[in-house]
């Protein structure tokens, strides 16, 4: 992303490095992927106007913090491998789903809400082929990913709401309740799993070191 789609003074990106990709189909999913999420952004900064706010800091570096509290190693680099960099996608893709989901109520605006469940819709394509990657490169993957998700449900709150690639021995490529509807977290909950931070109160951390930009800022 260039400065010219962060908004005026946009807060530095620290981390991250190009992917030792392997397979040219993986690197192509994560491509559009990136594409998509561009667009977006450039979506909301047109649709906005002068109320779009700039970037936030965002410190990637913080994934290792996030893996270490998923017990997944004291030194874990999402730009290592491609296995690394889909986890390191689920961390923060599965979120955004939820979060678009638990936006909805707060949404008056049709054409917004609109431009919203299309978004979510985006958002939770790229989780289904995410996890399904995940899944099929076999079983340190799904340990993985699950450890990653009961981190995010030690994060969130005190209900057991996220949901692993791998329930009872069989493939979960789609995490729902009993109706097959996608579950969602409040503004709260989803920046006490990107602040690192499992109470009420923070308004910084983990991968936006100076928290977000905007109204919304605390946990």
């Amino acid at each position: 992303m260039d400065d010219a789609d962060a908004g005026t003074n946009p807060g530095p990106v620290t981390g991250g490095r190009m992917v030792p990709w392997k397979n040219d189909d993986l690197r192509e999913f994560m491509e559009e992927v990136a594409a998509n999420e561009l667009a977006h952004v450039r979506f909301y900064r047109r649709t906005l106007g002068s109320q779009a706010v700039p970037r936030p800091a965002i410190d990637l570096g913080a994934f290792a913090a996030a893996a270490k509290a998923a017990a997944l190693g004291d030194n874990f680099d999402p730009f290592a491998s491609e296995m690394n960099f889909f986890l390191g996608g689920m961390l923060m893709e599965d979120v955004g789903v939820t979060a678009y989901h638990g936006a909805v109520p707060l949404i008056g605006n049709k054409q917004f809400l609109d431009a919203a469940a299309g978004i979510l819709a985006v958002e939770a394509y790229h989780m289904g082929m995410a996890r399904s990657v995940l899944y099929r490169m076999g079983d340190e993957a799904r340990k993985a990913a699950n450890k990653l998700s009961d981190a995010r449900d030690k994060l969130d709150g005190p209900e057991d709401v996220d949901q692993g690639i791998e329930v009872n021995g069989k493939a979960n490529i789609v995490p729902a309740d009993a109706d097959a509807k996608a579950f969602s977290r409040t503004p709260q909950q989803v920046l006490r799993i990107v602040y690192l931070a499992d109470k009420p109160g923070v308004s910084g951390g983990g991968l936006f070191p100076k928290g977000m930009n905007g109204t919304l800022r605390s946990t």
